[in-house]
């Protein structure tokens, strides 16, 4: 998932917005901000409804609660336990 929007809640955590772009998410499950250390998904929200479960090319806000709001920003990506975040090219082809 890129995260699209970041917003700090207090006494809640940090949400990060954003689309599932593979396979299934789920809470407490544990993701990665750009390959760096695993972190554990506290409540998924989609269009505030509460979810257990999403899929891909869902939006989505997921909310964390031992991060903090400097820690993700816009761009970064979420993945699971063992993916590698997706390699970005900066080469122009023409």
């Amino acid at each position: 998932m890129t995260v699209e929007d970041v917003f700090a809640i207090r006494n809640r955590g940090v949400v990060a917005t954003g689309r599932v772009e593979a396979g299934t998410l789920r809470v407490g499950d544990t993701v990665h901000i750009n390959g760096g250390p695993g972190i554990t998904v506290a409540a998924i929200e989609q269009f505030r409804k509460q979810r257990d479960e999403v899929s891909a090319g869902e939006n989505v806000g997921v909310l964390f609660k031992d991060i903090e709001r400097t820690q993700i920003n816009r761009g970064d990506v979420l993945t699971a336990s063992g993916e590698a975040p997706p390699i970005e090219s900066t080469t122009i082809i023409c």
